[in-house]
C-alpha cells in the first residue's frame, strides 16, 4: 500500500504532468497559457513556493514567481504615486521604462531561494516530489538548525547575486544594491555577517554530491526564464553601470513586499489544485478586481487668488478674508520650482491648517505626491483633524467624487465614529468571477457621515504595516518618527512617505528624543524629495535651523547662518528645496491682536480662590491650566467649595477615552467661537485643565491663571484668552474681564529666585522654567514692557528664554547657570539613548543596504511599547474600565452617552462566560485609560499580576477582538477599587483620582 507522503508526491507528479499537457492544449500560435511554464523543464516546475497545511493546497514556484511580477506590474501602474515611479525611474538608464521592467523582475525572482533544500525539504510530500526529478535533499531534521543560516530571502540573495556574476559578467560590489530587495523582502536586510556565515554552506543552496549539478541547472533555469519573461535579458548589460541611491534600493524593496504579500493571498490567488483552472489572464483580473486597491490622487495644481483657493477649499463664511500668512504661504509654495520644507510660523488662530492643507495640493500637482499625512502629537488632535481632513478632501479636485483611501493612523483609531463609518462602507479583500461587476461599497445607514467623494477605509490597507500606505492619512507623530526607527518592514513605511505631502504640527511640542529621530526622517524625506510643510505657533531660532539643515542635507554656513534663517521676525515662513539654501517669508500678522497682561499670583489654594472670587465678582468664564493632574484635582477640590461643584469643571488626560471625547466636546459647546455656540454660562464658570486645554482647542476664557511654565507653552495658553471677539472692545464680556490678564502662579515669587513648585520642575526641568520666568520680568507687574502683545512679543520672547544669551537678574545667574548645566546633561542623555535605535543616515548610492536595520528593535507598531521607542516616555499601562455590579455581573460605565446613531452605551452587560456582544465590546473598549506613573517602574509588575487576576477566556481570540488581550480595570459600584498598593476613585467629573493605600 503506498504510504500519504509517496501518493501525494505521485499526485503531484501527475499535476505536472497535466500542466504541460493542457499547456499544449492552450498554445495559440505557439504562444502558451504560462510564459514560465513553456520555459521550464520537468525538475524547475517540482519546486514548490506555498503550501496550506489545512487544506493541503500548494503553489508551485513558478506560479508565485509570475503572480508577484504580474502584481508589480500593475501596481507600478495603477498604485504607486508618480513621486515614486519618477524617484525609481531617474536612476535606471532608460527612465520609466527600465524602472518598471526592474521592479517587475525584482518581484518575479523575490522568491528565488525557495529552489534550496533549506526551503525546500520543509513539506515532506513537496520535497519528495523533487527527489523524483534528481533533486535530492535531506529533510528538515537532518539538516537541523543550520537551516536558519539560509533563509529563503538571504538564499535568494545569493542565488541572484552569482547569477548577475556568472551569467551577465557583473562584478560582485554592484550585485548587492539590486539584490538586496530580495534578501529584504521579509523585512529585514540582510547583514554582512549573515551572507558570509550562508556562503560557508554551500550545502545549504545546492545538494552536495550528482545533485548538486541539478540544483544549479534549476536554479539558472528559473532566473533565465524570468529574465527573458519579464523582459529584463537584454537591458541587464546597461544596468552593470547604474548605482542605485539608497532611497531607491528601499522603495523598490518595499514594491517587492507588497507584491509578493497581495500574491501570497490565497483568498486572491488561489493555490492549487483550485487555482488550476483559470488563464493567466483571468487569473490576475480576478485578483486584481478582488483586491481593488484605490488609485493614488493626481493633484492639478489650483489656479486663481488665494481668496478663490481658500473659498472653495475651506467654506469660508461670507466677508471672510485671507490672512496674510495663508496668502504667503500660498505664494511661497507656487514660487518653488521644487517642492520642499515648508515652515510656518504663526500665532494661533491664523489658520495655518488652512495654509498647509493649500500648499500641499500645489506641492503634491508638482512633485507626483499621491497623498497626504498629517502628523499631530497626540490621538485627541489626530481625532480633531481627522474630519477636517475629510471636509477638505469633499472639495478637492481629483478626489471629490472619485474613490480614495484614507485612514485614521493610531493605535485606538477603530474606536473613532468617523472612521468606524467608513470602515463599515467596505467588504473584505477576494477575488471576484470576472464576469461579475466589482464588489459595490456598503449603502450608508443613516446618520453616518458621507463624504461627497467616496472615501474608504480599504480593507487591505488596515493592517498593522500596511494602514500607512493609505492615500490620505491623519495620525500621531509616532507614525512618522517609527521611519527613523530601526525595526522590522521599515521599508514599507518609507514606501507610505514617500508619495505623499507631510504636515508635520505643532512642531514646538516635540523634546530632544522625539527630535533626533525627526531630525533623521527629515534627512530621509529630503532626499526623497517629499514635500513637507512644518506648522508651529513658534520656534526657536536654533531648532528652525535644525530642521532646514536636516531636509537640506546641508549644513554649510549659508543654510544654518543667522543672516539665512532670521531668528526675530514673526510670522515668519522658511522654505529649502533638497540640497538647496533657504528662502524666507515675513508675512504680516492679521489685524487680530491681543494685548495680555501678565501679573505675578502667589501659590497657594485660598490665594488661588480670593482671586477668583474678586474676579469673577460680576461673572466671567476664567481657565486655570496647572503642570500636573495632581494639582488639577486638588484645585478642582478647593474651587467647588467655594464656587460649588456646577460652576466648576474639570479637563486633564486621565479620563477614560469615551469621556475625554465628551470633555472635549463639551469645552467646545461652552467656550467655542460666539459664531458656533450660545451655550456660553451666564454666570461665572471656571474651568481647571492640564495642558489638555493648551493647544488644538478653539476655546475662549476672559481670565486666565496658569502654573509657570517655558514660555512658548505659556504663550500657547495665552491663545485660549480673549481668542474671539465679544461684541466691540469686547464690551459682552463683564467690565473688569474686557482687557485680558494671565496671571502667572506655580512659583514661588517671593524668594530672591523663583522656586517652581516640584511637580513642574518635574514635567519640565528648572533650566526652562528659570529662563521663562526671567523673560517674563519685562512684562510681570507693570515692567517696562508691559503688556505681553500678541503677536508681535511671541518670538522675541521665544528666542530669548532658548537662546544661549544670559536673560535675568545678575542675583539669578549661578542657579540658572546650575539649572543649564543639568539641562545639558538631560538633553545629551536624551539624544544618546534616542540615537541607539535611530536609522542611519541615508548612505552613498550604489552601496546596499546591507545592516540597515541591523541591532533594531524589531517589530513595532502604536503601541504603548511602540511609542517609547519614539518618546522619552517610561512604560506605562493601559486598561478597559468596566464596572463590577453587587451580583458579580460586568457591565459598561453607567453614565456613558448614546452614541452618534442613538445607540445606549450605558450599563450595557458584558458576559463572562461567553463573547460580549460586538456593541458592547466596542463600548467597553472606548473606556480605555492610561494609568498613571505611580504604576510604572517595579509596581507595574504587581499591577499587572493583580489585573490579570481578572482573565476571561471567552474575552481572548479573534472572536473578541476589541477586548482580546486588554487588561480590565473593573470597578465597584461606588466605582472605586485598590491596585498593586493604592486607592483608584474614578468618577466621569474629575476622572482618575490615585491615593496610596494607608495599610500598604
Amino acid at each position: 500500500m503506498l504510504s500519504f507522503s509517496r501518493l501525494f508526491s505521485l499526485l503531484v507528479l501527475m499535476g505536472q504532468a497535466w500542466f504541460s499537457l493542457y499547456e499544449s492544449l492552450m498554445s495559440d500560435g505557439g504562444n502558451a497559457r504560462s510564459g514560465l511554464l513553456r520555459r521550464l523543464g520537468e525538475p524547475a516546475r517540482a519546486v514548490w513556493a506555498k503550501h496550506d497545511r489545512q487544506t493541503d493546497g500548494w503553489l508551485p514556484l513558478w506560479r508565485h514567481m509570475e503572480d508577484s511580477a504580474a502584481v508589480a506590474g500593475l501596481l507600478w501602474d495603477r498604485w504607486l504615486p508618480v513621486a515614486v515611479r519618477r524617484l525609481i525611474a531617474e536612476s535606471m538608464p532608460r527612465g520609466e521604462s527600465d524602472a518598471r521592467a526592474l521592479a517587475v523582475w525584482l518581484a518575479g525572482v523575490h522568491d528565488i531561494g525557495k529552489a534550496t533544500p533549506a526551503f525546500a525539504c520543509q513539506v515532506d510530500q513537496l520535497a519528495d516530489a523533487m527527489r523524483e526529478q534528481g533533486l535530492e535533499m535531506r529533510s528538515a531534521r537532518a539538516l537541523g538548525p543550520d537551516r536558519r543560516i539560509a533563509p529563503h530571502g538571504l538564499a535568494g540573495q545569493v542565488l541572484l547575486g552569482e547569477w548577475l556574476e556568472d551569467r551577465h559578467e557583473w562584478t560582485p560590489a554592484r550585485t548587492g544594491q539590486f539584490t538586496v530587495a530580495v534578501g529584504g523582502h521579509h523585512g529585514v536586510p540582510p547583514e554582512h555577517g549573515q551572507i558570509k556565515a550562508l556562503y560557508e554552506h554551500e550545502e545549504l543552496l545546492r545538494t552536495p554530491g550528482t545533485s548538486s549539478r541539478v540544483w544549479q541547472e534549476v536554479q539558472t533555469e528559473l532566473l533565465d526564464a524570468c529574465a527573458e519573461q519579464f523582459g529584463v535579458n537584454e537591458l541587464l548589460g546597461r544596468w552593470r553601470r547604474v548605482r542605485l541611491p539608497q532611497p531607491v534600493q528601499v522603495l523598490l524593496t518595499a514594491l517587492v513586499i507588497v507584491s509578493d504579500w497581495i500574491a501570497s493571498n490565497p483568498d486572491l490567488f488561489p493555490y492549487f489544485p483550485d487555482g488550476v483552472s483559470r488563464r493567466d489572464d483571468e487569473r490576475l483580473a480576478a485578483a486584481w478586481q478582488g483586491l481593488d486597491l484605490p488609485k493614488p490622487w493626481r493633484a492639478e495644481e489650483p489656479e486663481g487668488s488665494a481668496r478663490e483657493l481658500f473659498a472653495s477649499r475651506f467654506d469660508l463664511p461670507a466677508g471672510a478674508t485671507v490672512r496674510p500668512v495663508q496668502e504667503a504661504a500660498l505664494g511661497l509654495a507656487r514660487e518653488l520650482e521644487t517642492p520642499g520644507l515648508m515652515i510656518v510660523e504663526a500665532p494661533m488662530g491664523e489658520g495655518k491648517t488652512e495654509a498647509a492643507l493649500a500648499a500641499a495640493e500645489i506641492f503634491a500637482a508638482r512633485s507626483g505626491a499621491g497623498g497626504v499625512f498629517f502628523a499631530l502629537p497626540t490621538m485627541a488632535t489626530g481625532n480633531a483633524m481627522f474630519p477636517r481632513l475629510l471636509d477638505w478632501l469633499d472639495r478637492v479636485p481629483g478626489v471629490a467624487g472619485s474613490r480614495r483611501s484614507v485612514h485614521l493612523a493610531h493605535s485606538k483609531a477603530a474606536l473613532n465614529e468617523d472612521f468606524a463609518g467608513l470602515m463599515a462602507r467596505t467588504g473584505g479583500v477576494a477575488a471576484v468571477d470576472v464576469d461579475e461587476a466589482a464588489p459595490a461599497s456598503r449603502p450608508e445607514s443613516d446618520g453616518q457621515r458621507r463624504a461627497g467623494a467616496e472615501l474608504v477605509a480599504h480593507a487591505w490597507l488596515r493592517g498593522r504595516k500596511k494602514a500607512m500606505l493609505a492615500s490620505f492619512v491623519a495620525g500621531t507623530i509616532d507614525q512618522l518618527l517609527f521611519a527613523g526607527l530601526k525595526s522590522r518592514h521599515l521599508a514599507l513605511r518609507h514606501l507610505a512617505v514617500a508619495g505623499k505631502v507631510v504636515i508635520i504640527d505643532e512642531a514646538h511640542a516635540y523634546d530632544t528624543y522625539m527630535s533626533v529621530y525627526l531630525d533623521r526622517v527629515l534627512s530621509w524625506l529630503g532626499a526623497y524629495r517629499v514635500p513637507v510643510v512644518v506648522l508651529s505657533a513658534t520656534l526657536p531660532a536654533s531648532r528652525r535651523r535644525e530642521l532646514v539643515a536636516a531636509y537640506s542635507g546641508r549644513s554649510d554656513a549659508a543654510v544654518v547662518s543667522k543672516d539665512m534663517v532670521v531668528s526675530d521676525e514673526y510670522p515668519l515662513l522658511t522654505a529649502v528645496a533638497p540640497g538647496g539654501t533657504p528662502l524666507v517669508r515675513r508675512p504680516q500678522a492679521s489685524a487680530r491682536a491681543t494685548r495680555v497682561r501678565v501679573e505675578r499670583l502667589a501659590d497657594g489654594l485660598d490665594v488661588l480662590a480670593d482671586r477668583l472670587e474678586e474676579e469673577l465678582t460680576d461673572g466671567g468664564c476664567a481657565l486655570v491650566i496647572r503642570n500636573t493632574v495632581t494639582r488639577v484635582l486638588e484645585t478642582a477640590h478647593a474651587l467647588r467649595d467655594r464656587f460649588g461643584a456646577e460652576n466648576v469643571t474639570v479637563a486633564h488626560s486621565r479620563f477614560v477615552d469615551l469621556d475625554r471625547a465628551g470633555k472635549d466636546r463639551a469645552l467646545l459647546r461652552l467656550f467655542g467661537s460666539p459664531e458656533k455656540t450660545d451655550d456660553r454660562p451666564a454666570g461665572r464658570h471656571i474651568v481647571v485643565a492640564s495642558q489638555v486645554a493648551e493647544q488644538s482647542l478653539d476655546v475662549d476664557f476672559d481670565l486666565l491663571v496658569s502654573d509657570l511654565c517655558p514660555v512658548d507653552l505659556l504663550l500657547q495658553r495665552m491663545g485660549r484668552l480673549h481668542r474671539h471677539r465679544r461684541g466691540e472692545e469686547q464690551q459682552d464680556r463683564p467690565e473688569r474681564l474686557r482687557t485680558a490678564r494671565c496671571l502667572v502662579t506655580g512659583t514661588g515669587w517671593d524668594a530672591e529666585i523663583p522656586v517652581p513648585v516640584r511637580g513642574s520642575v518635574a514635567v519640565y526641568g528648572g533650566h526652562a522654567l528659570l529662563r521663562s520666568a526671567a523673560v517674563l520680568l519685562l512684562h510681570l507687574d507693570g515692567g517696562p514692557r508691559r503688556p505681553v502683545r500678541l503677536p508681535e512679543d511671541i518670538s522675541p520672547l521665544v528666542q530669548g528664554a532658548y537662546g544661549e544669551d544670559p536673560v535675568g537678574p545678575e542675583s539669578w545667574q549661578d542657579a540658572m547657570k546650575a539649572a543649564a548645566e543639568r539641562f545639558e546633561q538631560h538633553r545629551d542623555d536624551q539624544a544618546h539613548r534616542a540615537a541607539v535605535f535611530r536609522l542611519g543616515d541615508v548612505g552613498k548610492a550604489g552601496r546596499p543596504l546591507f545592516g540597515w536595520v541591523a541591532a533594531g528593535v524589531g517589530d513595532t507598531d502604536d503601541t504603548p511599547t511602540g511609542r517609547a521607542q519614539v518618546r522619552d516616555s517610561r512604560d506605562s499601562l493601559e486598561v478597559v474600565v468596566v464596572q463590577r455590579r453587587s451580583d458579580d455581573s460586568l457591565a459598561t460605565l453607567p453614565w456613558l452617552e448614546p452614541d452618534g446613531k442613538g445607540r445606549h452605551r450605558a450599563g450595557l452587560e458584558l458576559a463572562q462566560d461567553a463573547t460580549p456582544t460586538r456593541f458592547a465590546a466596542r463600548t467597553a473598549a472606548s473606556c480605555g485609560l492610561r494609568l498613571p506613573l505611580q504604576f510604572s517602574g517595579e509596581t507595574m509588575d504587581r499591577a499587572i499580576e493583580e489585573l490579570e487576576q481578572l482573565y476571561l477566556p471567552s474575552w481572548q481570540g479573534k472572536d473578541s477582538p476589541w477586548l482580546a488581550d486588554q487588561l480590565v480595570l473593573a470597578l465597584d459600584e461606588d466605582c472605586q477599587t485598590h491596585l498593586a498598593g493604592f486607592a483608584l476613585r474614578y468618577s466621569p467629573s474629575d476622572g482618575l483620582e490615585v491615593t496610596r493605600d494607608e495599610d500598604d
